[in-house]
């Protein structure tokens, strides 16, 4: 069957959280330490991680980590305490590292991105972005007209459903008025993305390695599915 949409996860996918010189003032031990590089990458990778849970919680935060991504109080909560457990001394700082997670303009988008969009709208394909998140990334297109190529956007804290669970992905489809066999899901998680299988969309699995050592790897992906030239 002819591919009608393709629904896009979000972090890992078509963004990714990065370090950069404005995150070295923020990133100090108890000690007053400076975090080196290697502390710094695994903090961001708790912060990011798609699937994992990378710290260990008590009773509370174990709810709140379960279900960050359909209420964005619990997500607060589930990241200022993995944030605390990874070596962040203070609140302040971690509030601060927090408020980095939460803002989407501070995410950088591969570099393929604006290309692959464009080709699929230039073939008449719908795209949809379909994340487990508990805050609107909507910005991140809009400020750079992206959003003009996005028939829908499934966000987990809006939906009230988390990948790899299917009404997520049933009620993106819907949206689309597109039937799952018509349908291929790109992400960085075989688990969490790969669920769409389970109602017989396609899927094509992507790296979410640094966005510069990812330079064609959506435009690769389209091309596995005869999408791409």
């Amino acid at each position: 069957m002819t591919i009608e949409a393709v629904l896009f996860d979000y972090s890992g996918t078509l963004f990714r959280l990065e370090d950069d010189d404005s995150w070295v003032d923020h990133m100090v031990g108890a000690d007053g330490r400076a975090f080196d590089v290697h502390e710094k990458t695994e903090i961001l990778r708790r912060m990011t991680a798609p699937v994992e849970q990378l710290v260990q919680f008590g009773t509370d935060g174990q709810y709140a980590w379960d279900n960050r991504d359909l209420d964005p109080k619990l997500h607060r909560q589930a990241y200022m305490e993995v944030l605390r457990r990874s070596g962040v001394p203070t609140d302040d700082q971690a509030a601060i590292l927090y408020e980095r997670l939460i803002d989407p303009l501070t995410w950088t988008p591969y570099p393929d991105v604006d290309e692959v969009l464009s080709l699929l709208a230039a073939q008449g394909i719908q795209v949809a972005v379909v994340s487990n998140i508990a805050f609107d990334i909507r910005p991140a297109f809009t400020t750079r007209n992206w959003d003009r190529y996005i028939d829908a956007f499934a966000l987990s804290f809006e939906i009230g459903a988390v990948k790899p669970d299917p009404r997520i992905f049933a009620s993106t489809l819907d949206k689309l008025g597109v039937e799952p066999e018509a349908a291929l899901m790109i992400g960085d998680s075989a688990e969490a993305d790969g669920g769409a299988t389970a109602l017989g969309c396609r899927f094509a699995l992507v790296n979410a390695v640094p966005t510069q050592e990812r330079p064609s790897g959506l435009r690769d992906a389209l091309r596995s599915h005869g999408l791409s030239h």
